[in-house]
C-alpha cells in the first residue's frame, strides 16, 4: 500500500473516529440535559397499553418534547427498556431529560387520583361518588347493591358498611371493582383485627354484630372522644334488654321516605331498623363505620350510663336515669319548657 493510500486511510479512520466521538456527545448530551432547558411546562401523555416505544418517541418528537427521537427510540432499545415500558398517564416537566422520562415510564410513575370515602357515609353514598368520578372506568352502570356484591363475589351479603372509609389512590382508568374490592377488603381486616382484640362479655355475638354498632355509633356523634361512651350506652342497653332508641336506625329505615326533618310519628313507624319499635340491633349497619368508630364499638367507655341528648353543638350529655335525661332534654332540646315534655 502506498504512503499516500495509508494517509488517506489514516485520515478517514481518524474522521470516523471524529464523527463517533461528536456523535457520542451529541447522544449523550441529549438523554442528560432537559428536553426544553429553562421551560417548566408540565404535560400529560397518555400511553396506551400496546402502545410501541417508537409511536411514544415519534408522538413526544411530533409534539416539540424530544428534538431527536430516533435518539431516544435507540436509548431504549438498547438498554432494554423498551419492553418494560408501562401504560398509564404520566405528568412530567418538559425540562427534565429524556432519560429520566424514560425511567419515568419504565417505572410506571403514572399520575395517580384520589378518591375519598368519608366515614359514616352509606354504600349508596359511596357509589355516588365512584360513579361521578371521571377517572374511574365504571363497569357496574346501574347495578343496585345486591347485584354490585354478586359482581364482587360476596353474593348474599349486605352492602352497608362491609367497605372502608378512607382516601383511595389509583391511576387513570381503574375500574369501579377494583376499587370496591380494596376498600372491601380493608373493612374486612380492619375489623378481623379489632373484634379480636374486643373486651370480654359483650352483648354481641360475632363480628358483624360489632360492625352493625359501630355504624350506629358513628352516626351518632362526630365527636371523636364520644365515640367509645356513646358505645357504652348502647352496651348496657342491649344487656337490660332496653331498645336502643336512636334515630339514625330510624332515618335509614325511612329511606327515600326522609325529608330531613324526623318526626314523632316517624319514630313508630315500624320498620327493620325502628329501634324505637324493635328490640336489639338492626338487622345489618346503617353506614360505613371508621376503624375508630369499630374500636368504641368493642371497647365500650362504660359508665352506667342509659341516656344521652345532644346539645346542639354537636356533642351530648349523658345521664344514668331518665330523670336526669328528662331534665337534659328539657335543657337542651325544649328550651326549658318542661311542659312540651309531657306532650311528647
Amino acid at each position: 500500500m502506498g504512503r499516500r493510500r495509508r494517509r488517506l486511510l489514516g485520515l478517514i479512520v481518524l474522521l470516523l473516529a471524529v464523527t463517533a466521538g461528536v456523535a457520542a456527545a451529541d447522544f449523550f448530551r441529549f438523554l442528560h440535559s432537559p428536553m426544553r432547558p429553562g421551560s417548566v411546562e408540565r404535560m400529560t401523555y397518555t400511553i396506551e397499553p400496546g402502545t410501541s416505544v417508537s409511536t411514544v418517541a415519534r408522538d413526544l418528537g411530533e409534539s416539540g418534547v424530544l428534538d431527536r427521537p430516533l435518539y431516544f427510540r435507540l436509548v431504549a432499545r438498547v438498554t432494554g427498556a423498551s419492553r418494560h415500558i408501562q401504560a398509564g398517564e404520566y405528568v412530567f416537566s418538559t425540562d427534565m431529560t429524556p432519560y429520566r422520562l424514560l425511567q419515568k415510564f419504565v417505572a410506571g410513575d403514572v399520575k395517580t387520583y384520589d378518591l375519598t370515602v368519608i366515614e359514616g357515609w352509606t354504600f349508596a353514598e359511596m357509589m355516588a361518588a365512584i360513579r361521578k368520578h371521571e377517572a374511574i372506568r365504571h363497569t357496574l352502570g346501574g347495578l343496585d347493591a345486591a347485584a354490585i356484591m354478586k359482581r364482587l363475589g360476596h353474593s348474599g351479603e349486605h352492602a352497608e358498611g362491609r367497605f372502608f372509609p378512607d382516601t383511595y389512590h389509583f391511576p387513570r382508568g381503574t375500574r369501579d371493582v377494583e376499587l370496591l374490592q380494596r376498600s372491601y377488603e380493608r373493612m374486612k381486616t380492619v375489623l378481623a383485627d379489632e373484634w379480636g382484640e374486643r373486651e370480654e362479655g359483650l352483648p354481641l355475638d360475632s363480628a358483624y354484630d360489632a360492625l352493625i354498632l359501630a355504624s350506629i355509633v358513628e352516626r351518632e356523634t362526630g365527636v371523636p372522644e364520644e365515640r367509645p361512651r356513646i358505645a357504652g350506652v348502647f352496651v348496657e342497653r342491649l344487656e337490660q334488654g332496653m331498645r336502643l332508641q336512636t334515630d339514625p336506625t330510624v332515618i335509614y329505615g325511612l329511606g327515600e321516605e326522609f325529608d330531613g326533618d324526623l318526626r314523632f310519628r316517624d319514630l313508630r313507624k315500624d320498620t327493620p331498623y325502628n329501634t324505637y319499635t324493635r328490640a336489639g340491633l338492626p338487622p345489618t349497619p346503617i353506614a360505613l363505620p371508621s376503624r375508630a368508630a369499630i374500636h368504641a364499638a368493642v371497647h365500650p367507655d362504660r359508665r352506667g350510663e342509659l341516656y344521652f341528648v345532644s346539645t346542639g353543638n354537636g356533642r351530648h350529655v349523658f345521664s344514668r336515669t331518665l330523670e336526669e335525661h328528662n331534665k337534659a332534654v328539657v335543657k337542651y332540646q325544649l328550651n326549658g319548657d318542661s311542659s312540651r315534655l309531657r306532650n311528647r
